[in-house]
């Protein structure tokens, strides 16, 4: 099948700066769609009529139009963080051609002599900033594209808020055009300069001397949550996240989340991975959302409510953690019922009551039983001794895939 519809990056250099290729699509084109930048770069000889992307933005006019000649303009690479990539899910390659020009992060690598696989390329544009804050490590280098000129400054602050104030930023203002600009500058100094709506940010990331190292492994100090007392303490959620594995893309719920330190760690282990947060304390949920932001997964969904009320109508997950409520009737039974064929249940329990119960869900479904004992050194007078913390009963079981 000839391509109908043909995705053209342009960059700042205009129609000038595009291939052979791009220039005879967009002039033999019926239809071009893209946003007004992007629109305001073409020529007068280009005569196909010039679409605004709709607003909420909608992939709905260039489906309409299937099977005459149209264009989708994107900046730069239309496959990084771009439309190419929405239009890919919804269009079959042999109906597409993406004819990419440089990323901004291509040239942003460029200019400041960093090897692009080495280095982190992230996006702002229409997200979080506080979902960065699960990246910064001392000699990490990021690419961050900016939703506008206020970015820098929100970054800038985040950097300082999180122990990273040392770190030196470097915002570039329309790459490879007539006005880029280069402002640099460190996050514990920035003064907020006037910034243009198009830029990228290079941060090189360096910690405080007093900034507590936060590994993306299982095992956060106890220290990086908020909480009441009710958390699943470091090295109970390092063996208890080892059991979930979590793994690219899949969703977990987290079941009684205390202050939602297991799906928090679940969500960090892989930017595509998943959870839901099932809490019906109001002080809990407050929590909850503090510490998903500052440690930088505020995409983490909070469910208010108690399981297993709360779980109707909830997607399926590929693995739960149950942390609280397995003597409450229903919860094992609404659990094990949504949980996906082959995905991981665990439980921990801490109370005689709660230890039975799961004694008995393993005699009817399976999987193993695991006593786990901490003790750390603490003064005794003039000496140390161990000091035992409430021995955790872990149930690991995972659902067949006829059940």
């Amino acid at each position: 099948m000839t391509p109908w519809l043909t995705v053209v990056g342009i960059g700042e250099e205009g129609f000038k700066g595009l291939g052979k290729t791009a220039r005879h699509a967009l002039l033999s084109a019926s239809r071009i769609i893209g946003g007004q930048r992007q629109l305001d770069l073409l020529p007068a000889c280009i005569r196909g009529e010039r679409q605004l992307w709709p607003s909420p933005f909608s992939l709905a006019p260039v489906l309409a139009s299937r099977g005459e000649p149209v264009c989708v303009l994107a900046s730069g690479d239309p496959m990084f963080f771009g439309v190419g990539a929405s239009l890919a899910r919804q269009i079959p390659a042999d109906e597409m051609l993406i004819l990419p020009a440089p990323s901004s992060c291509s040239l942003a690598a460029a200019r400041m002599g960093w090897a692009l696989q080495d280095t982190l390329t992230l996006s702002v544009v229409a997200r979080p900033v506080a979902a960065l804050n699960a990246h910064w490590g001392s000699g990490v280098r990021l690419l961050v594209l900016s939703n506008d000129g206020q970015s820098p400054a929100a970054i800038a602050a985040q950097l300082r808020e999180r122990g990273f104030g040392p770190s030196r930023l470097s915002v570039l203002e329309h790459l490879g055009g007539a006005d880029e600009r280069r402002i640099d500058g460190v996050a514990d100094d920035w003064n907020d300069p006037l910034i243009a709506d198009l830029n990228l940010i290079a941060i090189d990331c360096i910690a405080a001397p007093d900034t507590a190292r936060l590994s993306r492994l299982a095992g956060l100090p106890d220290s990086a949550f908020q909480h009441d007392g009710q958390l699943t303490k470091r090295d109970v959620r390092a063996i208890t996240l080892a059991r979930l594995a979590p793994t690219p893309g899949e969703l977990l719920w987290d079941v009684g989340a205390g202050s939602g330190s297991i799906g928090i760690e679940w969500m960090r282990a892989h930017p595509s991975c998943r959870a839901l947060a099932i809490e019906a304390d109001e002080g809990r949920q407050r929590l909850i959302e503090h510490n998903r932001d500052a440690l930088g997964v505020p995409g983490l969904q909070l469910i208010r409510g108690s399981a297993p009320q709360a779980l109707q109508g909830l997607e399926r997950p590929d693995a739960i953690f149950i942390g609280g409520g397995v003597t409450r009737e229903g919860v094992l039974d609404a659990c094990w019922t949504a949980l996906k064929p082959g995905g991981r249940l665990i439980a921990n329990a801490v109370t005689l009551q709660s230890e039975m119960t799961l004694m008995g869900w393993r005699e009817l479904h399976g999987g193993e039983l695991t006593r786990i004992h901490i003790a750390q050194a603490q003064p005794l007078g003039d000496f140390d001794t161990w000091r035992q913390a409430l021995p955790i009963t872990l149930l690991d079981v995972v659902k067949p895939f006829d059940a």
